[in-house]
C-alpha cells in the first residue's frame, strides 16, 4: 500500500506529504519539495519541525494540530497554519485526510497544503499580521469564507481592521479580480444615503443635475464592503434588506428595478444585537448580514503580535530612515493596553518617528515618555473627556479634527462620532 501511496502523491499538482502517526514525513511529492529547494531533505524528518520549526507537535505549542483532531474524530481535518517556506512565512490551509489499513486502523495521513491567494505580500503591505492563537483562529475562518458568496459581519473594536479582514475576504474570493468599494456608514447623512449607495436620476431631487452611479452600482461582480453598518438608518435599511433578499435596487428617482450582482460584507464595533432589541436596527437585516460573523480580536489579546506589528509598522512609518527600538521601548509597547487597537500603535508610531533625531525609537519617543502627551478620548477607555475638556482640546488644535484625531490615536470619523455624541461643533 505504501508504494502506492508514494506513486499517487506524484501525480498530484498540489503540495502533498505522506506521515506516519508519530508525524514523521514518508514522502513528499515534487511539488511540496518545490518549496524547499537548497534546503535540508524533508523525507525522514517531522512535519512540525520542517513546517514551523518546532521541536514539539502544533497543539504542544499553542496551536491546532489536524493530525491529533483527527486521531480523535478518525475523519479528514481541516486547519490553518502560519507555515515557514522559501518564501517566508505564509498562511496556509492544510488538509489532512486518515489513511487505514485492513483492520480499519489509522496507519498514515496524507496531508494537502494550499496557501492563501496573496495573504503574504498584500496583507504584510497592509499590516494584517499575526501569528497569536486569537489571530490565527480569526484568519481560519477567513479563509474558509471567502470562496463562497455568504454575507460577512465583522465586529470587534476600532481600530482592529475591520476593513483590512474585508479586503483580504475580498482577495481570497473568486472576485478577486473584481472591484472592492468600502462605504463608511457612518460618514454618510441620511438625507444622502440612499443616492449614495444606489444612485440617482437627473432630476430625482434639487441639484440632481445628472445621472450619478451608485456604490452598488460600481461595486459590480465585486464586494461592498459597508463599513460601521450600525449607523445606517432606519429608512435605509428597508432597501439594503431588498438588496440582500432579492439581489435587486432601485435608483433614486427610477422606476426601473436593476439587478445588482455583489457580496456584502459588513462591520461594525456596535451591538448589533442590542440595536435590535431597541427598535434601532431591523431584526430582519441582522439575520442576513449576520450569516458568517467574524470576531476581530482586540490587539491586547494578542500577545506578542503588538511586537511583530510594531516593526512591520515602523518601517512603513519612518519614511525610509531604518529605526529600530530600544529594549526599554521594546517593553513598554508590549506592556501597552491599546485600546484604540492598531490603528493607535500605528499612530503613536509615527508620532514616534517624527519626535526620534537619531535611529532608535526610545521611551521618550512614546506616550510613556510624556505622559501629558495622550489624553484619555480612546475607545474603550476607562475615563473620557468631558463635552468641555474635548471642546477646549479641539480648540487647541484649531478645528482640525485630522490632527486631533492622530494625537489622540483614533480615526477621525471616531472622533466625529464622539463629537457628534456629545454635541460639540
Amino acid at each position: 500500500m505504501l508504494s502506492e501511496l508514494i506513486s499517487f502523491l506524484q501525480t498530484l499538482p498540489e503540495p502533498h506529504i505522506l506521515c506516519d502517526r508519530d508525524y514523521r514525513i514518508i514522502a513528499a511529492n515534487d511539488a511540496y519539495r518545490a518549496n524547499w529547494i537548497d534546503q535540508t531533505e524533508v523525507v525522514g524528518r517531522k512535519c512540525y519541525e520542517v513546517s514551523h520549526r518546532y521541536t514539539v507537535p502544533c497543539d504542544q505549542a499553542g496551536e491546532f494540530c489536524p493530525l491529533q483532531r483527527s486521531l480523535r474524530s478518525g475523519q479528514r481535518e481541516r486547519v490553518l497554519h502560519l507555515h515557514h517556506t522559501a518564501q517566508g512565512e505564509s498562511f496556509e490551509n492544510i488538509e489532512l485526510s486518515p489513511i487505514r489499513d485492513d483492520s480499519g486502523e489509522i496507519v498514515y495521513y496524507i496531508e494537502k497544503l494550499e496557501p492563501l491567494p496573496g495573504t503574504r505580500s498584500q496583507a504584510h503591505a497592509q499590516g494584517l499580521i499575526g501569528r497569536s492563537p486569537a489571530f490565527v483562529r480569526m484568519m481560519e475562518m477567513v479563509a474558509r469564507v471567502a470562496p463562497s458568496d455568504a454575507a460577512v459581519l465583522l465586529q470587534g473594536e476600532s481600530g482592529t481592521g475591520k476593513e483590512l479582514v474585508a479586503s483580504a475576504i475580498h482577495r481570497m474570493s473568486k472576485r478577486a479580480a473584481q472591484p472592492f468599494v468600502a462605504v463608511d456608514c457612518s460618514g454618510l447623512p441620511e438625507t444622502l444615503f440612499e443616492s449614495e449607495l444606489f444612485g440617482h436620476e437627473r432630476g430625482a431631487f434639487t441639484g440632481a443635475t445628472a445621472r450619478k452611479t451608485g456604490l452598488v452600482e460600481a461595486a459590480a461582480g465585486g464586494t461592498l464592503f459597508l463599513d460601521e453598518v450600525g449607523d445606517i438608518p432606519l429608512s435605509i435599511q428597508v432597501k439594503l434588506l431588498r438588496l440582500l433578499e432579492t439581489g435587486t435596487y432601485r435608483r433614486v428617482g427610477s422606476p426601473e428595478l436593476r439587478k445588482a450582482e455583489v457580496r456584502i460584507v459588513s462591520a461594525t464595533h456596535r451591538p448589533l444585537a442590542e440595536m435590535v432589541e431597541a427598535g434601532s436596527f431591523r431584526q430582519d437585516l441582522f439575520y442576513r448580514l449576520n450569516i458568517f460573523p467574524i470576531f476581530l480580536p482586540p490587539l491586547r489579546d494578542r500577545g506578542d503580535d503588538v511586537l511583530l506589528l510594531a516593526e512591520a509598522l515602523l518601517e512603513r512609518v519612518a519614511g525610509g530612515r531604518t529605526l529600530g527600538f530600544s529594549a526599554v521601548a521594546r517593553a513598554w509597547l508590549a506592556r501597552y493596553n491599546y485600546p484604540g487597537n492598531v490603528r493607535e500603535l500605528r499612530n503613536l508610531l509615527e508620532r514616534a518617528c517624527l519626535l526620534c533625531d537619531g535611529d532608535e525609537i526610545r521611551l521618550e519617543h512614546l506616550p510613556a515618555g510624556n505622559p501629558g502627551s495622550l489624553p484619555t478620548l480612546l475607545p474603550g477607555a476607562p475615563k473620557r473627556k468631558s463635552q468641555g475638556d474635548l471642546a477646549e482640546l479641539l480648540r487647541s488644535f484649531k478645528g482640525n479634527r485630522k490632527a486631533l484625531a492622530l494625537q489622540l490615536g483614533i480615526s477621525e470619523r471616531t472622533l466625529y462620532r464622539r463629537l457628534k455624541a456629545m454635541g460639540v461643533k
